[in-house]
């Protein structure tokens, strides 16, 4: 009876330890997502404000590269060095992370360039939430743990989904098989973020459906949502490998790192030059002034053509590829619910929907996080 009581106890100390652990995570990830939403939602005013800052996108990159390689000291690795450090313990993850890439993405989005946000909430997670366990000296299943609640908190914050937050953390951290035991402290970690974000003031977009909109449940649209799902997928992987392979390009023929995304911002003009349209600069969230696509624009008819997930693909990739900092996720929510406007038009279903299924199933595709991104389709567009 002993040992059994003895482990018992030790049980419960170690759970209320984790949750308490969780809860700090949550509540300085949360704050610190909500200061980070705020700052980019300012740098994108100031930007739609003044579109002459365009211009200036290759200086943002030249000084975003020159800072990453003589300070990053690793942390240019972003979602990556995260990743090793929950696998496999190693050199940690550098506290310098978190204002570098807060400073990057800032930058990025200030000169126009085409990125995402939750990159840098899940790096700002992870970076503070290492920082916190080698405060407390924990060992490497508690620092791995507490890695994990980091990103939760991150992810689960800046879109206001904590329980997509608490399963994308431990989805996408073990290539697609989930760790039970993690999900309590996790999903403490998730939650705690997105409330602390939202008591920070912080709004996040409503996505809520209009169900009188819906097509009616019938075998014929379960047909056109497998076969647009095909698409979704080729549309996952065509962003996938072409940022992968701007990356190898780029590296393979440009030798000085800073110089790399000052050639990315220079091939953004031109496009935005060759296209004459400032749509698929920025998150891409809402309509910029004089701008006709977005994610919110494609929900409705009219609110996307039929090449804007093309277009806006290779505006992310290039930014993402050439060394710009941010993240991709928005950016796929864009690519996504644009194709599924364009499939909707063609298959003659309601668009609204069909860029519900895009919205999602790209990035599931993307990130291979299937699960979470079904659960997320439920918070925000409703179960």
């Amino acid at each position: 009876m002993i040992p059994s009581r003895t482990g018992l106890l030790s049980g419960i100390f170690r759970f209320f330890n984790q949750g308490l652990l969780a809860l700090l995570v949550g509540l300085i990830v949360g704050s610190a997502t909500a200061f980070f939403l705020w700052t980019l939602d300012e740098a994108t005013k100031l930007q739609w404000a003044h579109p002459q800052l365009l211009w200036l996108l290759p200086v943002g990159g030249f000084a975003v590269g020159l800072i990453y390689h003589y300070q990053g000291k690793g942390s240019d690795k972003g979602n990556n060095l995260i990743l090793d450090e929950i696998h496999q313990s190693g050199g940690g993850v550098p506290s310098r992370m978190a204002p570098l890439v807060l400073i990057g993405t800032l930058t990025t989005h200030l000169f126009g360039g085409s990125a995402g946000r939750e990159g840098t909430a899940v790096q700002m997670g992870g970076s503070l939430a290492s920082l916190l366990a080698r405060g407390f000296k924990l060992g490497h299943d508690q620092h791995r743990l507490i890695l994990m609640c980091g990103v939760a908190a991150g992810f689960g914050a800046v879109f206001g989904t904590p329980l997509t937050g608490a399963l994308f953390a431990m989805e996408v951290l073990v290539i697609g098989r989930l760790k039970y035991e993690a999900f309590i402290p996790v999903m403490i970690a998730s939650l705690v973020g997105d409330l602390t974000c939202t008591a920070w003031g912080i709004r996040h977009t409503d996505y809520t459906l209009d169900t009188t909109t819906h097509a009616v449940f019938q075998l014929s649209l379960l047909a056109k949502a497998a076969l647009s799902g095909v698409a979704f997928g080729w549309a996952a992987r065509f962003f996938s490998e072409l940022t992968q392979g701007i990356q190898r390009l780029i590296a393979k023929w440009v030798v000085y790192v800073p110089l790399r995304p000052a050639i990315g911002g220079c091939v953004i003009l031109i496009l935005v030059f060759v296209l004459g349209t400032r749509d698929y600069l920025g998150l891409g969230v809402d309509v910029p002034p004089g701008g006709q696509v977005s994610i919110v624009a494609s929900f409705h008819e009219g609110g996307a053509t039929p090449w804007s997930w093309f277009w806006k693909t290779l505006f992310t990739a290039v930014t993402c590829g050439s060394g710009f900092k941010g993240g991709e996720v928005t950016p796929l929510f864009f690519i996504g619910s644009t194709l599924g406007h364009a499939l909707g038009v063609l298959l003659n279903e309601p668009v609204v929907l069909f860029a519900a299924f895009g919205f999602i199933a790209v990035f599931a595709g993307a990130a291979n996080t299937p699960i979470s991104c079904t659960v997320m389709g439920m918070e925000l567009f409703g179960s």
